[in-house]
Order: structure tokens, then sequence, then C-alpha cells
């Protein structure tokens, strides 16, 4: 399958951008600049373009049968009314766009499209389960994944089957959480933030590349599919599980006021937080590799 990846530069899309050629994909990635499309993997072939503008990259895209779409702001940052209205538009100019280039598709093969979303979706329910069933929240995270989404159905209409993928915090030994948490945590300055009773919903990286392969291959993965580990963890038991693994203290405690204060309404995503289970996957017979906090941490940790 020829499969065109947006936001795909990133350190889960380069990832995934192997795992695709290890399983005997073509890839061709869309990227902003040269020098970001010279550090992808040998073997991926790009396209240089704009996701959030029309433009000849979507000539490239129509080629394709499989489609991965992981563009958007990241939300790892102070969300000021001009960052927040970026984190939004990004996301829908995005996948509009590549809905767009799909239907210019002249193969009769139907589509199929992965189109990233965030546990964010659900808003937070403190200690509640929450599975794919469970509703949209009403904060702006959740809005945002809930008009992304909705974006990203529309393929639908064109034949595509669509898999709406919502990412927990992913763990990686080269970017996301992890490496912002470590600097601090090998300080011994590391701890919970807020009270440290909200849920930690996270998968490893190899483990979302995996599930991201499995849901691109099999007809029957489509809709809402949590891309979260089995076992969510608190933020308490989160910053023990770190300092054990790196055998440095973690009780250093941020007062939530002091998270909100520092990062505004962002401070709430890490105060608050879901507890999400990747029930479809596990229906499935998805086998995740690293199924506990301890485990993914001591690999990650192993490979810095």
């Amino acid at each position: 399958m020829e499969v065109f990846v947006t936001g795909g530069s990133g350190f889960v899309g380069r990832s995934l951008s192997q795992g695709l050629l290890r399983q005997g994909h073509g890839v061709t990635v869309l990227s902003r600049s040269a020098g970001a499309a010279a550090r992808l993997p040998p073997g991926v072939k790009t396209c240089l373009g704009d996701p959030t503008s029309p433009g000849p990259w979507q000539e490239e895209a129509a080629r394709c049968q499989g489609f991965v779409n992981l563009a958007g702001a990241s939300i790892f940052e102070r969300w000021t009314p001009e960052y927040k209205r970026l984190i939004l538009e990004s996301r829908l100019q995005s996948t509009s766009n590549l809905v767009l280039a799909m239907g210019r598709r002249q193969d009769s093969q139907p589509a199929v499209l992965l189109s990233a979303s965030a546990v964010g979706y659900y808003g937070f329910h403190g200690d509640e389960e929450l599975d794919e069933n469970a509703p949209a929240g009403n904060d702006f995270l959740a809005q945002v994944c809930r008009r992304w989404e909705a974006e990203a159905a529309r393929a639908q209409d064109l034949g595509a089957r669509v898999v709406r993928t919502r990412f927990g915090i992913v763990l990686g030994d080269k970017g996301g959480a992890l490496g912002k948490m470590l600097p601090i945590f090998r300080l011994g300055l590391g701890g919970v933030l807020g009270s440290g009773k909200q849920w930690f919903s996270w998968i490893h990286q190899q483990d979302l590349v995996s599930a991201l392969l499995w849901c691109l291959e099999r007809p029957e993965a489509s809709g809402a599919i949590n891309c979260t580990a089995p076992r969510p963890v608190t933020n308490r038991d989160m910053a023990k599980a770190l300092g054990r693994v790196l055998r440095r203290p973690s009780f250093w405690p941020v007062p939530g006021f002091a998270v909100e204060l520092a990062l505004g309404e962002f401070g709430s995503v890490l105060t608050q937080g879901q507890r999400v289970l990747p029930r479809r996957l596990l229906a499935m017979g998805f086998g995740f590799t690293f199924p506990t906090v301890e485990q993914a941490l001591a690999d990650l940790l192993a490979a810095a």
C-alpha cells in the first residue's frame, strides 16, 4: 500500500514511517521544510507543502491508498486566545485539505484514513473508566477533538474506511511528554502535579506505532479507537515509577494552582486528566508489548 502521512516529521511520525517501511508499504511524508524532510528515515519519499493550505501536494496524495493524518499545532504550550485558534484551525484545515485530496483519487481500491485525535475528547471524569462509547466532553480540548474527528469522518462519504485514533500521552525516547519530564526527575526535583490523583492515560511509542499499523491493515478497524495502554496510572504513581526507574527522589509536589498559573487553561489538562481504556483494540486481539508503565519506562530509559 502507498501511504501518505501528514505531520510525519514529528517523533511519532518518524517512528511510524519506519514501521510502514518494515511492513513493506511505500511512504510519502508531507513536510513544510526541506530540512525536516532530510531527517526522515531512508526510504521515505517526501513532498513539500503545508497541509493547512491547498497545493500541488494534494495531487501526490491522490496517488495513495492509505492516509495517516498527524498534523496539528502542539498543545504543549500556554493557551492564549490566538494559540487556541491555531490549535483548532491547524487541525481542521489540515484534515479538510487531506480529505479533499482523497476525493481526487482515481484508484478503484477503497482508501483508508487514520486520523489522529486525543483522549482529551472525553473531557474530565475523575476516576470513571472511559471507553470508546463515552461521550465528548465540554472543555476546549474536547471540543477541538470532536470537530477534528467530524472533519475526518467526511472521508466516509468518499467510500473510505476511517479510523479516529484517540491518542493517550505518548511516551518516547526522543520527544513527547517524557522528554519534558526527564530533566526535572534526573535532577531529583520530580514529583506529583496537583493532587496526584488525576489519571494519566499513556502509551509507549512502539505500541502506538504497532496499533496504527494494526488499524491500517485490518478491514474490521473503523470508527473511534483508543490508543492507550491497558493500565492507566495516576499522576502520583507515574511520578513514583519514574523515580524508581531513574533511582531518583520523586516527592517534590507542584501545587495545582501553580501549574495553572504557569500554563493557564492548558494546566487543567495536566491537573485533571482522564482514565481511558483501549477496549476496542483489546477486543480485536491487539497485544501490547508494554502494558505497564514500569515496563515502558524501563525500556525507554535503557534506550535513552
